[in-house]
Parts: C-alpha cells; sequence; structure tokens
C-alpha cells in the first residue's frame, strides 16, 4: 500500500468511528489534560509518520493510559458488592433523655446520610441476588461528626470473637485451590467450618431463611447486630440495639427466583434501587432502638454482649426514633459508591461501644481495611467521607493529602497558635466510665454457651413457609457438599435444634440415621416464640414500591389495559409495558401502543406480579411462543398474583388457569380483586406442601 509522504493535515481529528466534528462541549469547556492543558486530538496518539511507530514523547497518551491502569483500587475483601444512595435522617421526638447525640434531640432537623447496601461473600463482579447475608450500612454526616451504624439485614452473627472473623470469610468465599463457587456458601469449606461451630447455628438458621434472598434493598430490614452504649448528659448508659424497618415491608423471592433473576438480569437490586429512586420512589427506613439498662441485661437469659444473640421484641420493644429517606443516587459510582469508607470506630458523643468482643475486634478491622483499600489515612478527606461539619487537628502529611495546613504549628499543646484546634472538655467526646477487672485470659465467658436454644426459637417463630424454606435450602446447601461427615455433623447440630427439622432435611438428603450427635455445651431450653422474627405477614399488605409487568399481545382491549394501568399506580407500583417486540403493540381497535421491553428481555420473575392481555390473535401468538407461556408458568410457580384477559389458550397452555390467585379480567371489578390479590405478595395456596 502506497504511503503518502506529506498527508494533508485534517482540520478534524479522525479515529476509528470517522471525523470527529465537535471540538469543544455545547457547554463551552474543553477537553483538558489533568494539568489543565486542552487536548486538541483525542482520536490518535502522536506517531513517526501516518504508519509510523507511537513516540515516547506522547505525554497525553501516557497520561490517559497511566491513569486507566491505575483506576482499579483494591475492592472490599466482604461486602465488595455494594449499591448505596444518598438522603437524609429526621428523629421523630428528642432522645435526649437517653443520648447527648445532637443528631437525635432535635425533630427538625435533617441530617445527611448516606446508605450501602451489599452482598458479603462475593466479588464486586458477582450477581445481586445469591443465597448472602446484606450489609446495610449507614453514614450519618451529624454536626458533631460522622458516625456509621453497620450493620446487616440480620440481628445475629456467625462467630462470637472477632478472632474468628478471618475464619469465618476464608471459609465462605471461594475455594482457596480452585478459586470457587463465587458468592455461594454451598461448598464443602464453609460447611466444614459452620458444623464444627455450634455457636453459628442460630446465624444459619437465618442464613437459610429467606431473609438472605431478598425482593429488593428497599424492602430489607436492618440492624447493628453488636450491642452499643447510649450515654445522656448526665453520664448515664444504657444498652441499645439498633434497628431498621422499610415502611414498605419486606419480602423476598423463592430460590428458582434467584436463580433465574441472577441469570435474567444480575444487577437487579442495583437497577431496582437506582430506578426507584430515579423516578421519585424513595425508599423509606424507621430507625428504632432497643434500650436496656443494666439492671434488665442482669436478667436475661442470654449475655447483651453476645453477638449470635438477639432480644426478642416481646421482652423489649423497639422504638421507632426516626425516619431515613434515601432520595438522591450517586452521581459517580466509584468515587461514592466504591470509596465510601465506613467505621464503627466513628462515633459522636452520645453514642459509645459495649464490651462485645466482636464489636471491639471490628473497631481495629474496619479502619486498617481503609487504610489498605484506599492507601492512605487521609482517606477521610475524600468527599464521600469528608464531614459536613468543621473539623481540624494537627495531622499533617500522608500519601494523597489534600488539605493544606497553614503556620508552623503541628503539635499540641502549643503557645505558638492561640487560634489553632484545642481539645474541648464542653464538647467533645467522653468514653464511658465502667470498671474494668480480673486476670488477662484467652477463654469465652460462659454466659456466651448456649448456641442452640435461640436458633431453636427462631424457627419455632417463622411461618410454615418459612420454615418450609428453610428446610429446602438447607437440602441444597448440604446436597453440595461433596464429604459426608460434614452433612452428618451439620444433621447433629439441626437435631438439637429442632428434631422434626433435622429428619426432614435427613430424608431428602437420602440419610436418614446418619447424623453425627453434637454435645451442647449448655443444655437448651424452649424459649417464647417470637413473632416480630417473621418475615411473611408482619406488615400490612401493600404494592407500594412494587413492580407489575403487563405483557400485550395483539387485538388486547385498550380499556383493560388503561383499568390495570391506572388501578396498580393508584396503589404507588409500577408498571412495565411489554410486547412480544420492542417496536410495539397493537390494540383492538389497530391503535399502536409503545413497550418498554421486549417478552424475551423481560421475564416473569423480574416482577411482583403479572397481567397478560390479547385478543384471539395475540392469544394463539403467545400460545405459540415459547416466552410467553414461560412468563405465566413462572408466574405461576413463584407463587405471583396473575391477571388474564383474552388469552385462555395460553393460560391453559401454561396450567394456571383456575389456580389461586389468578384473576380472569374483565372489567373494573375484577382489576380491583387482582389487585386485592397482588397486596397480599406471595399466594401461598399455590406453593406445594412437599419438601
Amino acid at each position: 500500500m502506497p504511503i503518502d509522504k506529506k498527508p494533508r493535515t485534517p482540520r478534524v481529528a479522525r479515529g476509528g468511528g470517522g471525523e470527529v466534528h465537535q471540538e469543544i462541549a455545547k457547554d463551552g469547556r474543553a477537553l483538558t489534560t489533568n494539568q489543565g492543558l486542552p487536548v486538541a486530538d483525542n482520536q490518535n496518539s502522536l506517531k513517526a509518520g501516518v504508519r509510523g511507530p507511537t513516540l515516547l514523547e506522547d505525554f497525553i497518551l501516557r497520561e490517559k493510559i497511566t491513569h486507566f491502569d491505575h483506576e482499579r483500587i483494591p475492592e472490599r475483601v466482604v461486602h465488595a458488592r455494594g449499591s448505596a444512595a444518598h438522603g437524609y435522617f429526621q428523629p421523630y421526638k428528642s432522645m435526649a433523655h437517653v443520648t447527648s447525640a445532637a443528631f437525635l434531640a432535635d425533630t427538625s432537623v435533617r441530617t445527611p446520610v448516606f446508605a450501602r447496601f451489599s452482598t458479603v461473600a462475593g466479588g464486586a463482579g458477582s450477581a445481586d441476588l445469591p443465597r448472602d447475608v446484606r450489609g446495610f450500612a449507614v453514614k450519618f454526616y451529624t454536626q458533631q461528626g460522622n458516625f456509621d451504624l453497620v450493620g446487616n439485614n440480620i440481628p445475629v452473627f456467625f462467630i462470637q470473637d472477632a478472632l474468628k472473623f478471618p475464619d469465618l470469610a476464608h471459609a465462605v468465599k471461594m475455594e482457596a485451590d480452585r478459586g470457587y463457587p463465587q458468592a455461594a456458601s454451598a461448598h464443602d469449606t464453609f460447611w466444614d467450618f459452620i458444623s464444627l461451630m455450634p455457636e453459628s447455628l442460630h446465624m444459619i438458621l437465618w442464613a437459610m431463611s429467606d431473609r438472605t434472598i431478598p425482593r429488593s434493598l428497599r424492602m430489607i430490614e436492618g440492624f447493628g447486630v453488636n450491642t452499643f452504649r447510649l450515654v445522656n448528659a448526665a453520664g448515664e448508659t444504657h444498652f441499645v440495639k439498633f434497628h431498621w424497618r422499610p415502611t414498605i415491608g419486606t419480602a423476598s423471592v423463592l430460590w428458582d427466583e434467584a436463580v433465574k433473576i441472577c441469570g435474567a438480569d444480575p444487577d437487579y437490586h442495583r437497577r431496582d434501587l437506582f430506578e426507584a429512586i430515579d423516578r421519585g420512589d424513595f425508599p423509606e427506613f424507621e430507625l428504632g432502638f432497643q434500650i436496656v439498662d443494666q439492671a434488665m441485661a442482669d436478667t436475661l437469659a442470654f449475655d447483651v454482649l453476645d453477638a449470635t444473640k438477639l432480644i426478642p421484641e416481646e421482652v423489649v420493644p423497639v422504638e421507632m426514633v426516626g425516619k431515613m429517606v434515601l432520595d438522591r443516587n450517586p452521581s459517580n459510582f466509584f468515587a461514592e459508591t466504591e470509596q465510601v469508607a465506613f467505621c464503627p470506630s466513628h462515633l459522636v458523643p452520645g453514642l459509645d461501644f459495649s464490651d462485645d468482643p466482636l464489636l471491639q475486634g471490628r473497631l481495629f478491622s474496619y479502619l486498617d481495611t481503609q487504610l489498605s483499600r484506599l492507601g492512605s489515612p487521609n482517606f477521610h478527606e475524600l468527599p464521600i467521607n469528608q464531614p459536613k461539619c468543621p473539623f481540624a487537628n494537627l495531622q499533617r502529611d500522608g500519601h494523597m493529602r489534600t488539605a493544606v495546613a497553614e503556620g508552623r504549628v503541628n503539635y499540641e499543646p502549643n503557645n505558638l497558635d492561640p487560634q489553632g484546634p484545642r481539645e474541648s472538655h464542653a464538647a467533645g467526646f467522653k468514653t464511658t466510665t465502667t470498671n474494668v477487672e480480673g486476670s488477662k485470659v484467652r477463654l469465652r465467658s460462659p454466659s456466651f454457651d448456649d448456641h442452640y436454644s435461640q436458633a431453636r426459637m427462631f424457627y419455632h417463630s417463622v411461618t410454615p413457609q418459612e420454615q418450609r424454606h428453610i428446610v429446602e435450602a438447607f437440602t441444597f446447601e448440604l446436597g453440595k457438599v461433596e464429604i459426608r461427615e460434614i452433612r452428618q455433623r451439620m444433621l447433629g447440630h439441626l437435631e438439637i435444634v429442632d428434631v422434626a427439622l433435622a429428619e426432614t432435611v435427613a430424608t431428602a438428603l437420602g440419610m436418614t440415621g446418619e447424623a453425627i450427635r453434637a454435645e451442647a455445651a449448655a443444655q437448651p431450653v424452649d424459649l417464647p416464640a417470637s413473632p416480630a422474627l417473621r418475615l411473611y405477614g408482619k406488615y400490612p399488605p401493600t404494592l407500594r414500591g412494587r413492580k407489575m409487568g403487563l405483557l400485550l399481545a395483539p387485538g388486547f382491549d385498550p380499556k383493560i389495559k388503561a383499568s390495570l394501568e391506572s388501578a396498580i399506580r393508584k396503589e404507588g407500583a409500577a408498571v412495565a409495558l411489554i410486547g412480544l417486540k420492542v417496536g410495539g403493540v397493537e390494540d383492538a381497535s389497530g391503535k399502536k401502543h409503545a413497550v418498554l421491553m421486549a417478552l424475551r428481555a423481560a421475564p416473569s420473575v423480574l416482577f411482583d406480579a403479572v397481567a397478560v392481555a390479547a385478543g384471539p390473535e395475540g392469544d394463539a401468538l403467545l400460545t405459540a411462543n415459547p416466552d410467553a407461556v414461560a412468563f405465566l408458568m413462572d408466574a405461576g410457580r413463584h407463587l405471583k398474583a396473575i391477571a388474564t384477559a383474552g388469552v385462555p389458550q395460553c393460560a391453559d397452555k401454561a396450567h394456571i388457569r383456575g389456580e389461586p390467585g389468578v384473576v380472569e379480567v374483565r372489567n373494573s371489578e375484577s382489576v380491583g380483586k387482582f389487585i386485592d390479590v397482588a397486596r397480599g405478595g406471595k399466594v401461598w395456596e399455590r406453593e406445594p406442601r412437599a419438601t
């Protein structure tokens, strides 16, 4: 190919996609280097001749590539997969009688917050809906400094002492020799660890429940897990357990749904949170306290410092003290969601720690993690981590320091800078005075010994359908375990929790009579059931915040479509219109209606309830379409409310016609009946009873 030795200098840059005609953005900003130098050509590197080698001199290329090569930071070891939002917290009433924390004192003050929800076991690129605990972390930007409430969507934890956390994390993560499974606990190393750690039994019952496959991050409860202290202005202290409650109630998916959602939309939770906020359907969570004084703590049948235990709400009610509203999506995922640094050690006056050994280890671990991930003790200067109140100290320098401290004084006490920062006895944080005595020992308190009573209480407290799902989860998870002895040890633990539970799981595994007997360190007792621990039936029926899928096929009745849309939106739910093709669909009068999604990209697992409307021609098309039949079959299998209008053939082929919760819609009255069914969530009458 001949080379033009004197190529014409183009008046516009040329790249692989053709000429670039816009050199300056519409708002007048020029593309520049990081040093502010305007860039004339962002399409071509500097070369020696049109087809010659690229020159090392090209500092623009080097800057751009170097930044790209370094734009990833180490992901979190746990909680790597996260989604987040900005918002505010506002108290319902003053809590000054138990805490001097200012953000809990004035009902007129809205404290900015940033909340991050996460899975635990998987990496940053894993799917949103594995069976896993969900992190629930909130940074309060208070006028006394930042307060980080870092918890989970389950009120207890696997272990009692932080010394075991690296072992737990290693066991549940990908196996060291093979690098899989990703974001899954159904494998040998995890269950080997759990089978040898009886203290994990309470948490593992929660982990096998529907709590770990939530419908939405907007529909999970949150818990501080550890016991903290409230301190009032007089120095009086109380123990406190933190709770978050979603105002639209809790909801989870079925296991088969979770598996299919992970394939259909791995970003299901992240998309759901972002789109809800984007359309103005702001997630809301009430903050609740369980407050316990020392006298009551001494009467409880368990130790309040034990993170594997919860305080039943029937013993100590949850007092709702305020509400968090998440009303703004992050502007930049990396700068905010990825770089946010939560630390339980970030407290404000009026709050303090307990001696919970898991919490004590967390106070070191979280800060150490941020130093590793973000590379500097100056991570507090990143905008997402920076307090919104004035802050000043004499710490200086370090990697990536952005603040420019002036003056010669960087120490205290000093007389050279009388206007410099000084300690404040009146406003400063004061550690609670407690009596501590005893020998230095590596021992576990005997008050931590009962590992089975609350596990039994939880199982006996949840609804029958939740119990069935726990059995199914144990059956699936242990069925993936290859080493028989691990399964046998777990069956031995389950026998102590509940004999019927253990027998049902053993039968499903084909291992009846094979349990290896477990020895309890403390004899378990039968505690009263706690209905507050249930996932289902605890919140009023609602469609608020839910998403309905309305599948339209040719010849549908536009009046029925309009009636369904109106009724669904009136309930506070969103509607996604679906067609066989994304280009739209014609109604009975020949008018074409726009749709949001094509059927092939919109399986029914993505919706809380579904409706299908068509005319005779459309019914025939749907009946001949495997995706349409699967749309209805899966909705039936997953216990969703279903409305059908003009699709008798397709409904028959999907085997849903006449089933509970399936409403044939002909008029506004039948639309109302469908809405009533949909408000209730899952149609449990359709669920098979066999395990």
